[in-house]
């Protein structure tokens, strides 16, 4: 049913350092990432091969766009659950969310909706590729006062951050957490997003790393990766938290 896969791929292949994945689009059906609960059950067991413990599942929540919540994320994670089970892959499946910021979340957040949250009371939100969000402080701010700790996903693929590298600094000041791609590593969003991604690394300034997957092309790239050199280079012994989630 899946002919790109090959058993011999993950092979070499060990994320078991990691521990827990907090950032995927595996559940199928709710975003741009897997369409089918046959497709959500073949990565969850390439990913528990590759050493992956526990999975946490954060479909998008993009108002206009993807306009999940509560109630539309928990049944699939409860399918996704049982026919885990049904096929004996001892893994942990959760789900919260990837939070856009833009204005309905922050009335979200002002009105104090449910939120999806994981571990220690995180919850991870993203910005637009195309400019950054004049709601991030104040978002950043007011989960903070909710108790919750806010994790920016995917930091490094912000251009626009690029050339003012404080910006990033400002964000861990204000009590930000930072999850890198683990792709952005590989050159995959290309080589600016990988340069910014090891500056980071290199002041560490990154909390949590994360898959952010979402088609076949996105695994094939991670096990290619993972298998080098470099990375273990970058990631074998920088301390990331990923671990404290299982």
């Amino acid at each position: 049913m899946f002919p790109f896969f090959k058993r011999s791929q993950s092979a070499n292949i060990d994320l078991s350092f990691l521990a827990a994945d907090m950032h995927s689009h595996l559940l199928p059906g709710l975003d741009d990432g897997l369409e089918t609960v046959d497709e959500t059950i073949h990565f969850i067991q390439r990913l528990h091969q590759a050493g992956y413990r526990k999975l946490i599942c954060t479909p998008h929540i993009f108002d206009g766009m993807y306009n999940n919540s509560p109630s539309t994320v928990l049944p699939v994670l409860e399918k996704v659950r049982a026919d885990v089970k049904k096929n004996n892959i001892d893994i942990v499946i959760e789900a919260a969310a990837e939070y856009m910021i833009d204005h309905e979340f922050e009335q979200t957040v002002a009105n104090r909706k449910p939120l999806l949250t994981f571990g220690d009371h995180y919850i991870l939100v993203e910005m637009s590729y195309i400019a950054a969000s004049p709601f991030l402080e104040k978002v950043v701010f007011d989960l903070k006062v909710l108790g919750l700790k806010p994790i920016l996903a995917h930091p490094e693929r912000y251009t626009y951050y690029h050339n003012n590298f404080e910006q990033y600094k400002n964000l861990k000041d204000r009590g930000c957490l930072l999850q890198l791609n683990l792709l952005s590593l590989s050159g995959y969003y290309g080589k600016p997003v990988k340069k910014i991604a090891e500056q980071l690394l290199a002041e560490n300034m990154i909390d949590f790393a994360g898959t952010d997957m979402h088609h076949q092309a996105h695994m094939d790239m991670l096990f290619r990766y993972v298998s080098t050199k470099e990375f273990q280079k970058l990631l074998g012994n920088y301390p990331l938290k990923n671990a404290s989630l299982v």
